[in-house]
């Protein structure tokens, strides 16, 4: 039997291929579309800012350490909370209100996209290392159709520190598309305890290195 080895992060090449697979991605899905008034839209602005309003200090405290092998991560100029749903490993319907309390580095991908399949294995350590009631390494999975393909990766990749998150509708990446934040896969989120954005990155990176670590530790520190 072939073992299944861990792939090799990061490299130009992988970013290239994250890039035509957002072309790819982008052009085949159905943009989410807003529905609601203008005062809703500025009421869910100002309860976003109440919210967030402690994110620009641990913004700035993160900032210095987005570099190395995670230097495509960028701070946000604008803390906010955007709404996402998907389903949980037991198949039941979550939103990113069901995350609060802990931050959150939250990673779309699927089993199709190449770069997603190669950072995997470094997401896993990261979570069995760092993984705790403060932090968690959220990995949602938007393979059209069942369960099986993204099970079977990683039963055959051994990635059995992450939960199998699901959206097979690509609703999550669609919301992430109209926010800007995604043009293809993977895309990554770092969320803080409140569900309040305060960074993110297209494309993969070492998730298991020195770094990620450091920004991890700095960002789930008080």
């Amino acid at each position: 039997m072939t073992e299944k080895r861990p792939f090799r992060l990061p490299s130009v090449r992988l970013v290239a291929i994250a890039a035509i697979a957002g072309i790819v991605c982008g052009g085949g899905v159905v943009l989410f579309r807003h529905i609601g008034s203008e005062g809703q839209v500025q009421g869910a602005a100002v309860a976003d800012a109440a919210l967030c309003e402690g994110a620009a200090k641990r913004i700035a405290g993160i900032e210095p350490l987005l570099k190395g092998q995670i230097a495509a991560m960028s701070p946000t100029d604008k803390p906010r909370v955007i709404p996402l749903s998907f389903k949980s490993a037991e198949g039941t319907a979550m939103t990113q209100a069901d995350l609060k309390g802990k931050t959150v580095l939250l990673n779309l991908w699927a089993t199709w996209c190449v770069p997603c399949r190669e950072e995997m294995p470094a997401l896993n350590a990261l979570e069995k290392e760092k993984g705790s009631d403060a932090f968690e390494v959220v990995t949602i999975n938007i393979d059209n159709g069942e369960d099986e393909k993204p099970k079977v990766f990683m039963s055959e990749y051994k990635i059995d520190s992450l939960k199998l998150y699901r959206d097979s509708s690509m609703g999550v990446f669609n919301a992430l598309k109209k926010e800007g934040l995604a043009f293809g896969l993977p895309a990554t989120l770092l969320l803080d305890d409140k569900g309040c954005l305060l960074a993110s990155m297209n494309g993969p990176a070492a998730w298991d290195s020195p770094d990620a670590k450091a920004l991890v530790t700095a960002a789930t520190s008080p």
